[in-house]
Order: C-alpha cells, then structure tokens, then sequence
C-alpha cells in the first residue's frame, strides 16, 4: 500500500515476491503480486478508489450520497472503507456464498448489508438475483447512485495504470506471461488494456471458473465466490485474453493448500485458481510467469482452507 501527500492510505503499490518454492514446470519463473496488501485487503481497493475518484470528481457523488452495490464480498469492504471516509451511506446486496468474515466486516464498517436466501428463478444464477435486488434497492432511495463495477471504465485504469504497470516496473521487464482470475474483468481487462498500449510481448492469461458464462463458458454450479460470473459484465465485451484456463473448485483448493503448505501464503478461492494455473505446463514459451493474487485466505479459514467445509460442500476429503 501507498499513501498520499495528505498521509493517506491509498490503493497500490503491493509487493511482487518471488514463488520459488511452488512446484512449477522445468524452467519456469513463478511471481506473485499480493494484493491483500492493499488497505482494505484485496485488489478491489484499487477499483473501489478509482471509480468513487472518478464519480467525486464529476459531483456525481458527495458527501451525504447513497450507494447501492452488488458484490461478492471484497469490492463492498473496499467501498465501505471509503464511504466512511466521505460521509456516505452504503447499501451492498450479497448472497450466502459470501465468507461470514466478510459480511461482519462489511457491518462493522457501518455498510447496509442485504442477504439474498435464493437465487435467480429463471437461471438459477446468484449474480443475476444480486443485480436486480441491487436495482429494486436503487428504485427504492431517489438519488442514490451505483458505482457499478461490471461496467465502471475507471475498474479498467486502475489496474491498466496501477497493477500491471507495477508489474512490469518491479519486474524490470515485460513478464513472458500475467495469470488473472476473472470476474467483473476489470483487472484482466486492466492488464489487456496496458500490454496493448505498450506493444508488450506479454500474454494474458484468464483463469475462469468452470461453470461461468465467461469468454464462452457453459454455466454451471459455482460453489465458491470470487472467481467466475454467470452473466457477461458490459466490461468483458470484446475482450480477448490469450488463453483461458477453467478451474473447478476442487483445484481451486488445491491451490489454496498447495501455495499455503510451500510458500507459506493464505490466499483466496481465486488465488487458489490462480495458482492452479500457474503451475500447468501448458504456457507455452512462458519463462516468466506472474499471478495476481486478489486477496489472503483469513476470510477464508472456515471454507477453502477448512476440510469440513471442503468435505460437505465438494465432497472431497483432506
């Protein structure tokens, strides 16, 4: 994490460490870019300070606004941080596959948290139920404003201008290759955005749930949270990453366990993905891998990284 001028906790700035204790293929360089350094914990602190920028900027938003945001967890702890430093009122909608950490989290920041009990009736899809309880919220308070990280252009620059610049200035040097796990696409689509502009040999490489509509996927089940969406964000829309690799939960929390038990890092069910992904052998011509880790594992103790939890849910046992 940075701070500002005004000494002031801001967004970016996260360490890039070397992994060369996870098993990797021969001649591979593995790094990892930890995002849970950010002040609020996750990469979504990067987000959240850029779109709330953007929108004070505009007097679209000003002190005594109301917010209204759909989120899996990490974007609405990001947001809250920030609405308690402007003096706004912070309505977020989330839905049970959300980490229980996150959610008292979320209350303890002082955010209007709403629960979902049921998923969209016609797909059976929980972002699509999160999205329209999020717009009946909106209809419900005359003025309040979403933000919308699914569609927000100001998601894309914050990570086109903040993590994979950082990457390549940490670095040294253009990476052979950046493994992202998707969702909004803001942060992939961040990264797309600045190898493009800078005509970088970097390939881009999205890690997808299996389940999700994304980049072509089938919907499906998605037990876990944070990776994967089950309808196309507007952001998505013409982007075209390298390759795509789909994780199924079950690998998700291998590689949550297998980066905690050699690194000796607690990650997230994305980062887990994110891991899987980093040590397949099917990058070709990748040296020099980096993967983007979103956020730590604390939030996660009584789920991915808990084999109770594991078992019941993914009937898979330690």
């Amino acid at each position: 994490m940075t701070v500002d001028a005004a000494g002031h906790l801001t967004a970016g700035g996260t360490p890039l460490v070397r992994l060369d204790r996870l098993p990797a293929p021969p001649g591979r360089a593995l790094w990892g870019k930890l995002e849970w350094f950010n002040p609020g914990g996750s990469a979504k602190d990067r987000t959240a300070q850029a779109m709330l920028d953007a929108a004070l900027d505009s007097g679209r938003v000003h002190a005594g606004s109301v917010l209204v945001e759909s989120t899996s967890g990490n974007f609405g702890v990001a947001l809250a941080r920030l609405a308690v430093r402007h003096g706004l009122t912070l309505h977020v909608v989330l839905d049970p596959r959300t980490n229980t950490a996150t959610v008292a989290a979320l209350r303890a920041l002082g955010a209007i948290v709403h629960e979902l009990d049921a998923p969209d009736p016609a797909t059976g899809d929980w972002l699509t139920a999160r999205l329209a309880a999020a717009r009946a919220l909106l209809a419900e308070h005359p003025g309040a404003v979403s933000l919308d990280q699914y569609s927000n252009p100001a998601a894309v620059r914050a990570h086109a201008d903040g993590t994979m610049a950082e990457i390549v200035r940490d670095l040294g040097r253009p990476p052979d290759a950046v493994v992202v796990a998707t969702s909004t696409t803001g942060t992939i689509g961040g990264c797309l955005a600045h190898v493009r502009e800078h005509e970088l040999p970097t390939r881009v490489v999205a890690v997808d749930a299996v389940g999700s509509v994304l980049f072509g996927g089938c919907r499906g089940d998605r037990p876990l949270n944070g990776f994967g969406a089950g309808v196309v964000p507007p952001l998505a829309e013409g982007l075209q990453p390298d390759a795509v690799v789909r994780v199924t939960p079950l690998e998700a929390v291998r590689g949550c366990r297998l980066l905690a038990r050699t690194e000796g890092w607690l990650v997230g069910a994305s980062a887990g993905a994110v891991v899987h992904a980093l040590t397949r052998a099917d990058l070709p011509g990748a040296s020099t891998v980096v993967g983007i880790f979103h956020d730590a594992g604390h939030a996660y103790l009584d789920t991915v990284h808990d084999d109770a939890w594991v078992e019941a849910h993914l009937g898979a046992r330690p």
